[in-house]
């Protein structure tokens, strides 16, 4: 088993700055390649501290705001325009980071791409849904509208 701290958040493992035993393959072959993780080392602690000071001020800061938020984002579809072929596919794919992007657009603040869940990738014109992990433990169901751009 590996001991390391997450510098980014692990959809089932958790967020930035925690630290977490994993095996040896996993942290060796996943984690630390992706970036997502260090291993843990006495002055490692300093670099936690840090993580999840910065991990703080990104979040949002109460439990009304979370849930405001939430409400936000489920109550109306959001609208991605992006570059398509005659038939309805795209030239690409729709990233977490356009979701992102169109989120803010909106003036909804506080959601950030990592927190972003895709069930499948976005390929063609039409309706989606994502997941946002809002906080922790509340999560919105985003529903997503792919036009063509003009």
């Amino acid at each position: 088993m590996s001991k390391l701290i997450l510098t980014n958040e692990v959809s089932g493992l958790g967020s930035a700055g925690d630290v977490v035993e994993v095996k040896d393959g996993y942290a060796r072959n996943f984690l630390i390649p992706n970036g997502l993780a260090v291993v843990w080392s006495k002055g490692g602690e300093k670099q936690v501290t840090s993580i999840r000071a910065a991990r703080q001020a990104r979040e949002i800061a109460s439990e009304e705001d979370a849930k405001a938020v939430k409400a936000k984002l489920e109550e109306k579809p959001i609208r991605i325009a992006v570059k398509a072929g005659t038939n309805g596919r795209l030239f690409g794919a729709v990233k977490t980071t356009d979701i992102a992007e169109a989120v803010v657009a909106l003036g909804i603040t506080g959601v950030d791409k990592r927190k972003i869940e895709l069930s499948s990738q976005i390929r063609t014109l039409g309706e989606y849904e994502a997941t946002v992990r809002v906080t922790g433990d509340l999560v919105a169901q985003l529903k997503l509208q792919v036009v063509a751009a003009k």
